[in-house]
């Protein structure tokens, strides 16, 4: 394998399916894009921050890069931090858009708001790369994305997202709680589960799915990705240079092109 550049990690990152990761280190339930099954029972379609994530790594891959950078804004919108540090590092590098080094701070910024460590890292990567006219404006720029895609406006986003699909669901299993199997298209016909790997808690309550984002994404085990030498974090990372900002949380959502999704997420190699 070639060596891998910074942004190649981040891609390793935002698909735990891929052979190259090993991220959730002491997680107490599967992480759900590893499961074809249940990802063809319907269940990115309730989750539109790891749906449009995994059709952002589909593109970037193609290497359709203005698309990619499309669905990670779209998947942003919904809270999702990875989407968020793909937005910075394809910014950075001018990949999907023109290189622009101080709205990608803001968006590794935006990235970096529960303090994940690698986006902490790439964050302060960035920054001190920066002179001062360009931190000036990676400030300035950083108040509208933090309204937009700030947790403050992006969690309300997906917690509603996820209380209304879990109720069209579960609305449709009266009678059947803990008895329940969900019937999906398989290899070899129609696949039988037993639905209540699906209905996990830690994936339809927000908080639960919070902290199982966190638990997967605080300091993720990264193995066999090839990226030079990563520098040790400081105990203590300084704060967001960004102010506060009053968060807009009906702000439009941005659109993305039209794909074949039938089997998206149900194939390791993508």
């Amino acid at each position: 394998m070639k060596p891998l550049k910074t942004v190649m990690l981040l891609a390793a990152l935002l698909l735990p399916t891929t052979a190259m990761t090993s991220l959730a280190q002491n997680a107490a339930a599967p992480d759900p894009t590893q499961d074809r099954l249940m990802l063809s029972a319907g269940f990115l379609s309730a989750h539109p921050d790891l749906r449009y994530r995994l059709l952002g790594m589909e593109e970037f891959k193609q290497g359709r890069y203005e698309d990619a950078l499309k669905f990670f804004q779209r998947a942003a919108f919904y809270a999702d931090k990875p989407s968020q540090g793909m937005v910075g590092e394809m910014l950075w590098n001018g990949q999907g858009a023109p290189k622009d080094v101080a709205l990608a701070y803001a968006w590794m910024d935006l990235a970096a708001e529960r303090g994940y460590a690698g986006f902490l890292g790439l964050r302060e990567r960035y920054w001190s790369a920066l002179n001062e006219t360009e931190r000036q404006r990676a400030v300035q720029e950083g108040a509208a994305l933090y309204a937009k895609y700030g947790d403050a406006a992006a969690q309300p986003r997906i917690a509603t997202t996820l209380r209304r699909e879990r109720r069209k669901i579960t609305g449709s299993r009266t009678g059947f709680v803990g008895n329940v199997q969900i019937y999906v298209p398989g290899p070899n016909g129609f696949e039988q589960i037993d639905g209540s790997k699906f209905f996990d808690e830690k994936y339809w309550d927000p908080k639960q799915y919070q902290a199982w984002h966190n638990n997967v994404w605080m300091k993720p085990r990264i193995g066999r990705v090839s990226v030079g030498d990563l520098e040790q974090l400081p105990a203590q990372q300084p704060a967001s240079r960004i102010p506060d900002a009053k968060p807009d949380v009906d702000a439009t959502e941005p659109e993305t092109p039209e794909r074949n999704e039938s089997e998206l997420g149900t194939r390791k190699d993508g």
